[in-house]
């Protein structure tokens, strides 16, 4: 099986500014994350940059970087430019490693590509794990998905789905355990065919109302596979809180 992880970073970041170079061991954030994707099968991992302060800092380090426009609306957007950039249409897999997940596991990169090959219907694939806490559960902060007998998604939502009727006619003080809940996690895999298309299909209400990008593909008829692993993932980096989390790690 051969793919390609394409890395989306932009310099803008409201929480955190120039996130993609915050050092992170010497290193900066979007050269760690290539470097862990590298780890994985791809047959090769690409940044999708929108500044050049990301493309001279990839260079330094020996990491594959195109330069994208400055003015997407969305990741997505990126992802399609940097598609075409590098020729890739059809079939071509590709996986949507965030420039923000510098403990991104590389067997869950295989993990998400290979749902592609398995799963022929699906034009996306994604990954989730299984939600443990209450808290987890009713924060609309973390996204939850519900999938079908053969791991396709039904729905992602804030909303603590599945909704246990009878359980929580009290309120919601335990977990419903038959579906257990998931949590999805933001890796995403593509047909490259469909990535490029992606960007043009109509934003669809449900996305609007959930601020999920992932619901467009579902409103518009497109199957999302779903890799449910035993594992949550490593402390991805949104706030400065975080960076030093991860920082700790590589002390």
């Amino acid at each position: 099986m051969s793919f390609t992880v394409i890395i989306p970073a932009r310099l803008a970041s409201t929480r955190l500014p120039d996130k993609p170079l915050a050092d992170i061991g010497g290193k900066p954030m979007v050269v760690r994350v290539a470097e862990q994707a590298e780890q994985s099968g791809a047959a090769q991992v690409v940044v999708a940059a929108d500044a050049p302060a990301i493309l001279d800092a990839c260079a330094a380090h020996g990491v594959r970087a195109v330069a994208t426009r400055a003015d997407h609306p969305s990741g997505s957007d990126r992802l399609a430019e940097a598609c075409q950039l590098l020729g890739l249409d059809g079939d071509d897999l590709i996986v949507n490693v965030q420039g923000d997940e510098p403990l991104i596991d590389p067997a869950l990169i295989d993990a998400v590509a290979d749902l592609l090959q398995k799963q022929p219907m699906a034009q996306m694939g994604t990954s989730a794990h299984a939600i443990k806490s209450v808290e987890d559960f009713t924060n609309p902060n973390v996204v939850k998905v519900v999938t079908d007998a053969r791991g396709l998604a039904l729905l992602f939502s804030r909303a603590p789905l599945p909704w246990w009727r009878d359980g929580f006619a009290q309120g919601v003080t335990q977990l419903p355990t038959s579906p257990a809940p998931l949590r999805h996690i933001g890796i995403y895999s593509y047909r490259a065919a469909f990535l490029r298309a992606f960007p043009s299909l109509p934003p669809a209400p449900l996305e609007q109302c959930e601020a999920l990008e992932q619901l467009r593909a579902l409103w518009h008829g497109h199957r999302i596979a779903v890799h449910v692993t035993p594992h949550a993932p490593g402390p991805g980096v949104d706030t400065p809180e975080d960076l030093a989390r991860v920082r700790a790690l590589f002390d």
